[in-house]
């Protein structure tokens, strides 16, 4: 029997203990080999240290290693008897939150440190709105370094009630405070000895037991064409087939689809897997498909099926600004959307959020570097856009400029930027 999988983030600011705590999730799991266990004492030792620097284990560019800070996304892969996981561990500096928006556009769960003397900072905010802009379902925090507080529970107490008040503002449907101590293994994978008048999970208890639902099938069946496949040899003369990953839902021999944005319906006649004829494909496979009639489908169209997505070229959304380079209205950009790539102009910046205050302030400067708000885009080709609260993968985009293919923003296509009570809370 296969085990579940749990994709999870983590993200906390500098020096909250955040790429300690991922060492000791996986060593203490039992997750890290010898020989990445005896490189890590090495250089401990070197430095001076008496025991093993765990975060060593997941700060592998040698600039993390030198300034002892988290730069790129890195993720892990481990597993326990009841369940698998792949870990995206984020930087927590403020010059780097773009990069949780990577980390965490896939994710079901985020873990949020904060250091247990500092409690909730401005980071920890920015964080906590990032998850909640991506539909993340699940949200723990996860407060660090309670060894230096003496293990005290009003500390805990008045951090986490902070947090989930924010949080709950923020529309996060499931919420979980755990006490930890990275540093010395307290409630990360063992119980603490030291909290006694805690009675809840681990931090991988938690992780192994949190009801996930990212079951992409349930979900309309979406194909962006990624390639055309026309052989023309003297095996397959008339092959026609169109490659690309399932983004979400199931096809069938058989199954009426639509070609987007022409709008042409046909039929399903054929579906190659691994180079292999089938009858039916899931989502997330890569297929390759066949269509009864001579459509004309090229790379960024989509082959879906009913309900199908609103085919616009009036785009709002919200979004979060990933460059140095503000975004202002009257920008011209690129949009990549799924396979398809498409001209588009910032029409207006309706508003951007004050992560402190969760309110809306005027977008007319624009959006600077982290900033997260409201755009309205106008394309200058239609787009087959669900929306992200329906489908993340569908429903998502990247501005790009033009210039010399930097990204931008990131886009979330209909709906609010907060609060996201009554929105679709499954992956």
């Amino acid at each position: 029997m296969t085990t579940a999988l749990l994709r999870f983030a983590t993200a906390g600011s500098v020096d909250d203990g955040k790429s300690t705590l991922v060492g000791r999730l996986l060593h203490d799991s039992r997750s890290v080999l010898a020989d990445q266990l005896e490189a890590v004492e090495r250089v401990s030792l070197g430095r001076g240290r008496t025991a093993p620097d765990l975060a060593l284990l997941t700060d592998g560019l040698r600039a993390e290693r030198e300034q002892g800070i988290t730069i790129d996304v890195a993720y892990r892969y481990f597993a326990t008897p009841q369940r698998r996981f792949i870990l995206a561990d984020t930087p927590g500096h403020v010059q780097y939150t773009r990069n949780m928006v990577t980390g965490a556009s896939t994710a079901e769960l985020a873990v949020v440190l904060v250091d247990a003397r500092k409690g909730i900072v401005e980071q920890t905010r920015r964080h906590a709105a990032v998850a909640a802009l991506l539909r993340v379902p699940h949200v723990v925090l996860a407060v660090n370094k309670m060894d230096l507080v003496d293990y005290a529970e009003p500390v805990f107490a008045t951090t986490a009630e902070e947090f989930i008040a924010y949080a709950t503002d923020l529309g996060i449907p499931d919420i979980t405070a755990i006490p930890i101590s990275a540093l010395t293994g307290d409630n990360v994978v063992e119980p603490s000895t030291h909290m006694d008048w805690y009675d809840g999970p681990t931090l991988l208890k938690h992780l192994e037991t949190v009801p996930v639902s990212h079951d992409l099938t349930t979900r309309p069946a979406r194909l962006p064409v990624q390639y055309v496949i026309r052989p023309q040899s003297a095996e397959h003369p008339d092959y026609r087939g169109y490659a690309g990953q399932l983004a979400s839902g199931t096809l069938r021999v058989g199954d009426t689809v639509t070609v987007l944005p022409s709008g042409r319906t046909t039929t399903i006649t054929g579906i190659d897997a691994l180079g292999e004829p089938v009858d039916t494909a899931q989502a997330p496979q890569s297929v390759t498909v066949l269509l009864a009639d001579d459509v004309d489908v090229a790379r960024g169209d989509l082959i879906a099926a009913h309900p199908l997505p609103a085919l616009t070229r009036d785009v709002e959304a919200a979004v979060c600004h990933l460059n140095e380079r503000p975004l202002r209205a009257g920008d011209k950009v690129l949009l990549k959307h799924t396979t398809r790539t498409v001209r588009a102009l910032v029409r207006e910046v309706s508003h951007r959020i004050d992560t402190d205050t969760l309110e809306q302030r005027s977008g007319a400067d624009g959006l600077n570097v982290n900033d997260i708000g409201r755009v309205v885009l106008r394309t200058a080709e239609p787009l087959a856009l669900d929306s992200y609260t329906d489908n993340r993968h569908t429903g998502s985009f990247l501005l790009i400029d033009p210039a010399d293919g930097t990204t931008l923003t990131a886009g979330m296509a209909g709906g609010r930027c907060f609060p996201f009570r009554g929105d679709r809370t499954d992956a």
